[in-house]
């Protein structure tokens, strides 16, 4: 009984539980078809979502790299030069620049003198003109630097050694520069179109002096002016005695006419010598600096105690034709006796047969730009210019003569930067400092010279 009851129990459960596992089978939900496309839908816009942002984050990278390329392309730039006759290197945002610079004249002459007229200054002759190397650039705060040195006299001399500070139409300077003295002087003697610039420049003893100057420059006016003492050569040969100083000025109106460039302008100086010296000397050499001799000359003028000189200047460039002129007139003031004015003066014009224009800029003549020159396939730029220059060293019973030259260059730049110039000169001269043998002092002197240079 107990047996039957016991099987009876174990069938009646194991039926239960195949009936409750039945139950649960037909309870337990069947995919069907539009469950699974909404599945293979959201996966794919998963993978669509993971793809979109791997391209962004690799578009990001390669922005990265692209700004990273940028500022390397843009370090490269500022460290690489430029070329404008030599390596310039700049960096304009930090206001850092830096350039050397230099020049090399050689020139050779040959002077005929009178008949009966024997001199080692006369004949053929020649030399180093000018043997220069500096460097120029900037500084951050919009200061300025340049310093040139020369060696063509066998020793260094100071040409240009200044700092200067630039805002807006002001420029300042201190240091050794030129002090605002006619308009062939200011020009660079690289720029000039004879091999010597004219008779009153030098014989009136123009040169650069240690000072400080102020320029305003606005539209087609420019005033300068300025107080400087001496060079520094004289200042560091004269020594303790050397306390001379001068005040100078210079204003310019240089209107565009269309094209064409006019230039008209007017100086004034004065200079104190005070212990620097106790008598002055104006003299000349005959339109080349290759001959020591001087034909016009005043001897020391003793009980000099002042210079005071007045210029006037005028100028135009049209288009291949340039024409210039200047006069000046310097006064010696002495302790005693009659104070004499001499006087110097020049007209010159110029024609360029290959179509260039005479440069100009800021108040002086700069450099010519060959339009087609050896390195473009072409043969450069060829002028040709004619000159009278005068200049009258006798006054106040001061008797130096009086100088008349008729001259001609030729110049031929096959660059900007090379150039050779061919001069030839009739000098004419009444009362002259040097007589012949039979005593003349009226007689006329032919100079020829040529001049070979090349500047960076």
């Amino acid at each position: 009984m107990t047996r039957t009851l016991l099987v009876r129990a174990l069938f009646a459960g194991t039926f239960m539980m195949m009936s409750t596992a039945a139950f649960a089978q037909q309870q337990e939900p069947q995919p069907d078809a539009s469950d699974a496309a909404a599945d293979a839908t959201i996966a794919q816009a998963r993978a669509v979502d993971d793809a979109q942002a791997k391209i962004e984050l690799l578009q990001a990278q390669v922005e990265a790299l692209q700004e990273s390329l940028a500022q390397v392309q843009a370090s490269i730039v500022k460290t690489t030069p430029s070329w404008k006759g030599a390596p310039q290197h700049e960096d304009k945002d930090a206001g850092w620049s830096f350039k050397p610079r230099g020049r090399l004249m050689y020139d050779a002459g040959h002077v005929s003198g009178p008949d009966g007229f024997s001199d080692r200054g006369l004949g053929f002759s020649n030399e180093i003109r000018r043997a220069r190397l500096g460097v120029e650039g900037t500084i951050p705060g919009n200061f300025g630097y340049k310093l040139e040195l020369d060696y063509a006299a066998g020793e260094v001399e100071f040409a240009d050694a200044f700092l200067n500070y630039k805002t807006g139409p002001w420029e300042f300077t201190v240091g050794q520069h030129n002090n605002f003295q006619s308009l062939d002087e200011l020009t660079s003697s690289l720029h000039s179109s004879f091999i010597e610039r004219s008779a009153f420049t030098d014989a009136f003893g123009f040169e650069r002096r240690v000072g400080v100057s102020a320029q305003y420059a606005k539209g087609p006016f420019i005033a300068q002016a300025g107080a400087f003492t001496d060079s520094i050569a004289d200042l560091n040969a004269v020594g303790d005695d050397n306390n001379s100083y001068s005040f100078d000025g210079r204003l310019v109106y240089a209107p565009k006419m269309g094209s064409n460039q006019l230039h008209f302008a007017g100086s004034a100086h004065y200079r104190n010598i005070n212990d620097a010296a106790t008598s002055v000397r104006y003299r000349q050499r005959p339109a080349i600096h290759t001959t020591d001799i001087r034909f016009i000359d005043t001897g020391s003028i003793s009980g000099a105690e002042s210079e005071t000189g007045y210029g006037a200047e005028a100028a135009g460039i049209f288009g291949r034709i340039h024409l210039a002129g200047e006069a000046y007139w310097q006064k010696v003031g002495r302790a005693a006796g009659n104070d004499p004015t001499f006087f110097g003066a020049y007209v010159e014009g110029g024609y360029f047969f290959t179509g260039e224009s005479r440069g100009y800029k800021g108040g002086k003549f700069d450099r010519v730009k060959v339009l087609k020159g050896f390195d473009k396939g072409g043969w450069g730029a060829l002028g040709f210019n004619l000159r009278w220059d005068y200049l009258d060293l006798k006054d106040a019973g001061i008797n130096g003569g009086t100088q008349n030259a008729y001259q001609a260059s030729l110049n031929w730049k096959p660059t900007d930067y090379v150039m050779f110039g061919l001069n030839y000169a009739h000098l004419i001269y009444d009362d002259a400092a040097i007589a012949t043998a039979d005593g003349d002092r009226d007689y006329s002197v032919d100079v020829a010279g040529l001049r070979a240079q090349i500047d960076f």
